[in-house]
């Protein structure tokens, strides 16, 4: 798999909470150049980024994040707004004690909800799989397959650790049908990109990939 392939499938992140504008200025102009899939930015920036790109990427963001335990009602009016300012694609975050609690009806309505604010714009569920179980996790493929996501996610980056190669394979042989996953997290190599993406990955959410394309020390998300 050359280069070019892993990165038509990154979404090239920077959600670090001192990220200027600078800063996010060159992660669009880096995804330009390299033709990512998105920019995975925080909301503040969504407006300015999107003006700057206009039609020449696609800007995500992200949702409840990165502990995920706002409210639905929190949760919807971040999403709408953030999709008011042109985002193109949502990546949300489940509540984890909702998941301890077994409160998987909550948790499926919570997605749905926002699934329904976005519309046919693209819905990422981050369950933020060093928190749980085997079980929990195939638990949410369940219900982010019956919820109508479009994609379900390993990980923000910002807790225990990131994407696994075994998550990727547990979601790829549970997760329902129409439904794709990210991996992110930790992505620090071309060969682990390439191993994620064999695994089932269809996105991955990273900082690193165009560090290691342009010979910079890949640190970061």
């Amino acid at each position: 798999m050359d280069k070019q392939t892993i990165l038509k499938h990154v979404d090239h992140t920077l959600l670090l909470q001192d990220a200027t504008w600078g800063e996010i200025r060159q992660i669009c102009d880096d995804a330009i150049a390299y033709k990512t899939a998105s920019i995975c930015i925080p909301p503040g920036y969504v407006k300015q980024a999107k003006e700057y790109v206009q039609d020449k990427m696609a800007v995500c963001t992200v949702i409840g994040f990165p502990n995920g335990y706002m409210t639905t009602a929190a949760k919807e009016f971040e999403t709408k707004d953030a999709l008011a300012n042109g985002a193109d694609e949502i990546d949300m975050v489940i509540n984890i004690g909702w998941v301890k609690d077994r409160k998987y009806d909550s948790i499926e309505e919570e997605i749905r909800t926002l699934k329904a604010a976005c519309g046919d714009r693209i819905l990422k569920v981050i369950i933020e799989t060093c928190l749980l179980t085997d079980e929990e996790k195939i638990e949410m493929c369940r219900v982010v397959t019956n919820a109508g996501a479009d994609y379900i996610k390993t990980s923000t980056g910002f807790s225990k650790a990131g994407a696994t190669f075994e998550d990727v394979k547990l979601f790829s042989e549970h997760v329902g049908e129409g439904v794709r996953i990210k991996a992110a997290g930790g992505i620090s190599t071309m060969e682990d990109a390439e191993k994620f993406m064999e695994l089932g990955a269809d996105r991955l959410g990273t900082s690193r990939m165009i560090k290691l394309v342009k010979n910079e020390q890949a640190e970061g998300y």
